[in-house]
């Protein structure tokens, strides 16, 4: 009786029996690795200048002939030690008008999605329809309309005029609904509505539903308008500098601007140093609301 031997083969002669020829694997694959290589490196090096140029204060940003030649925090104490441009006020100034501003979008826009995703009511398609075209319309044309009214309101609500926090705050409310109520209103058709039927069964109100049911389960759209309005808002400049002339009421978009305004003295260093910590805001709402965002977008895309 004859036996068989079976070769074996070891893994390297596995992996080189395997292993496609370069050529191959960079028309199939290969290409990708490149372009996404590039893109990162195109989208990491404006960074790496900017911080570069905040942690060298004896430097300037165009001057500086390479990166990280000089490390210091002399930009970072320069940005706190200056009386005339209070820098601290500024971050708090932004952290409280986007935290307000993107948790009262959020809420109203909400609400608003409920209303045209659950009711049915005279003028509702004209009303989605009418959201999506104002949208064609950026808040900017409206800059003029916005300081007259505001400056006709400082003489009846002082708290609701030029100079007000306040003020800004409904500025922005106003040009964030509709797109917002948009984005909102495709997630809560993904809602079932046997779910609201089962709650009016068993009793319970819209408001009851709306609060203790709905807000629940699109949790992933609201923080994805959330995060949205906060990055917004933190990076707005010109509305911002029409309505804050205060330099104790203004945002860091607005407050960084005076750091590089006067052409024979900008602060190139200073204002990176500046331009660094206002991020740290949004990179920290971002990585905590990292895990709906997909999800929020994809989802929100969708048209019951």
């Amino acid at each position: 009786m004859s036996t068989t031997t079976i070769p074996v083969q070891t893994t390297e002669e596995l992996f080189r029996a395997k292993r496609r020829p370069f050529g191959v694997w960079f028309k199939d694959k290969g290409w990708r690795h490149l372009v996404g290589v590039v893109v990162t490196l195109f989208a990491i090096f404006p960074l790496l200048y900017v911080l570069s140029a905040a942690l060298n204060s004896n430097g300037t940003l165009a001057g500086t002939k390479g990166l990280f030649t000089q490390i210091d925090v002399g930009n970072f104490v320069k940005l706190f030690n200056d009386p005339s441009r209070p820098f601290g006020r500024w971050f708090i100034n932004t952290l409280v008008i986007g935290v307000v501003t993107s948790a009262a979008t959020v809420f109203l826009g909400a609400m608003a999605a409920y209303a045209f995703s659950r009711m049915r009511f005279k003028g509702r398609r004209m009303g989605l329809l009418s959201l999506l075209l104002l949208q064609m319309f950026p808040q900017l044309l409206a800059v003029v309309a916005i300081f007259l009214l505001l400056n006709g309101i400082s003489d009846v609500i002082p708290a609701l005029g030029l100079g007000s926090q306040l003020g800004l705050i409904m500025v922005y409310l106003g040009g964030a609904l509709g797109v917002n109520t948009y984005l909102m209103y495709g997630f809560f058709n993904t809602v079932p509505q046997s779910l609201d039927e089962a709650a009016k069964i068993d009793g319970a109100s819209h408001v009851q539903i709306f609060f203790g049911i709905i807000l629940r389960l699109v949790t992933p759209i609201l923080a994805v308008v959330a995060l949205l309005s906060f990055i917004g808002i933190s990076s707005e400049f010109v509305i911002a500098s029409v309505v804050l002339n205060d330099p104790d009421s203004q945002t860091l978009a607005v407050g960084l601007y005076s750091f590089v305004a006067d052409t024979r003295s900008k602060n190139w260093g200073i204002f990176s140093a500046g331009a660094v910590l206002a991020a740290v805001p949004v990179m920290a709402l971002f990585l905590f609301l990292q895990r709906y965002i997909v999800s929020g977008l994809v989802q929100g895309g969708v048209k019951g």
